[in-house]
């Protein structure tokens, strides 16, 4: 850093981080950190630079990073609209009633269990729809499932 950009120090990254909508500081990469401060540097002058307040500083330089890596934004806002949508359709059947009907007999939880075990299984159950019937006779019979028999 040279002495004419003295007054990046004064920039808080995570209140940046927090105006672009990012996550992590890790997700901006360094190139474009020091591009955008360069930037930012010739269009404003240094002594110009270190009278501003330290909010319009972050808001000069999110402004800037944000054209800079318009490419990058777009594909981290479409990967979170994807996540939370796959997340949705996972929590779908609670939207709709609200409550779901479960029935014990058809568990294979003891009653009397820890209730963070049976909440781990009817997780497991019911939101990544793994089934842990042990029934065999499903392997032992192979049956014709392409017609009706009468």
């Amino acid at each position: 850093m040279s002495d004419n950009e003295v007054w990046s120090y004064q920039l808080d990254w995570l209140n940046i981080i927090k105006l672009l909508g990012l996550k992590s500081i890790i997700l901006i990469p360094e190139d474009k950190k020091q591009r955008a401060i360069k930037k930012v540097t010739k269009l404003y002058g240094s002594d110009l630079l270190l009278t501003f307040k330290p909010t319009e500083l972050d808001e000069l330089v999110a402004d800037e990073l944000r054209e800079l890596m318009k490419k990058e934004l777009m594909n981290y806002q479409r990967k979170q609209e994807r996540i939370e949508k796959e997340t949705r359709a996972k929590v779908m059947p609670f939207k709709k009633g609200g409550i779901i009907g479960i029935d014990m007999r058809d568990l294979d939880i003891d009653p009397n269990a820890d209730p963070e075990e049976i909440l781990r299984y009817l997780t497991k159950k019911f939101l990544k729809g793994e089934d842990d019937d042990k029934d065999d006779d499903r392997d032992r019979f192979d049956e014709d499932k392409t017609g009706y028999y009468i």
